[in-house]
């Protein structure tokens, strides 16, 4: 486990089941149609329960690079946010920036449902086959950012799946705390 202080926040790197997080909010690597898929977006919506997928119905989908959020189900988090992380394909198609987009308006939700901590599952890095050590970059750049300027959410963890995912986030946050 990792831990680094940023403004009155921590960042927070474990190894770990996202579905067994005890946060305010889990977050969701989704796809566009939020009805649930393979990897954590399946492994969420089998711990959680029908409520969420029920909830998600009604949600009617969510585009690439936003987020919709429901309840937890039967999770220990009260909630989960959804978000669409974009497929890779080379870097040519404003990857990356749909990337941040995935991460910044998680966090935004969960600023305005007033939530304190939040664990996040590195997103696009399965199925959609985005390069780990360029999504970490991503990732951790732009929740850096965006708790340097709000100071509302106390705790944003991210939970990797695997000691390689983990290495791989901890050498970069290595880098960027520099």
């Amino acid at each position: 486990m990792l831990k680094i202080p940023i403004n009155q926040s921590v960042l927070e790197l474990i190894e770990g089941d996202i579905t067994k997080q005890e946060t305010d909010a889990i977050v969701n690597a989704a796809n566009t149609s939020l009805l649930g898929g393979g990897g954590v977006d399946g492994a969420i919506h089998r711990a959680g329960g029908p409520k969420i997928l029920e909830e998600c119905r009604k949600l009617g989908g969510c585009p690439t690079g936003e987020a919709r959020i429901t309840t937890g189900g039967n999770l220990k988090a009260r909630y989960v946010i959804h978000t669409v992380g974009p497929i890779y394909s080379g870097g040519k198609r404003h990857e990356a920036e749909l990337l941040a987009s995935a991460y910044k308006n998680s966090l935004n939700l969960a600023s305005q449902y007033k939530l304190k901590s939040v664990a996040f599952p590195s997103i696009s890095t399965g199925a959609y086959g985005y390069p780990m050590s360029e999504a970490a970059i991503t990732a951790l750049k732009t929740v850096i950012d965006y708790l340097k300027t709000h100071t509302d959410i106390g705790l944003v963890r991210f939970v990797l799946f695997d000691l390689k995912a983990y290495r791989t986030y901890e050498k970069i946050l290595q880098e960027l705390k520099k």
